[in-house]
């Protein structure tokens, strides 16, 4: 079973950056969309930005021009540039995969994803 593993979360002040990193345990399926969510206590589990295997990108409009998401997939790895953040951005930030190509799914839906990793806590003090 693929496990995804995240770090980089951590707790700054508003307007510092931050960037996560998102890592299989095993190489992925090619040609997969992975994407980023994050969840406050109490709230549902939110978009954040997607990204195909070919670098199509998808955001948020709360984030849009702030975050950027990459992967290298040669490296097996993505990662979420975090820049400008309020303190409305602190959540548990968590990476998912599927097995399909982000034009395939609705990559905003948490239900479209089959790999989850276990979440890394961001914060931000204004």
């Amino acid at each position: 079973q693929v496990q995804l593993v995240e770090s980089g979360g951590g707790l700054v002040q508003a307007g510092a950056s931050l960037r996560l990193s998102c890592a299989p345990t095993e190489r992925i399926f090619s040609g997969n969309c992975m994407a980023w969510f994050r969840q406050d206590p109490g709230k549902e589990r939110e978009f954040v930005a997607a990204i195909s295997w070919t670098d199509s990108t998808y955001y948020a409009d709360s984030v849009k021009g702030r975050f950027t998401i990459v992967r290298d997939n040669a490296k097996n790895t993505m990662y979420l540039q975090m820049n400008s953040l309020k303190p409305e951005d602190a959540a548990v930030y968590y990476c998912a995969a599927n097995k399909y190509a982000c034009g395939y799914t609705n990559y905003a839906d948490p239900m479209a994803y089959d790999y989850w990793g276990q979440g890394t806590q961001v914060t931000v003090s204004s």
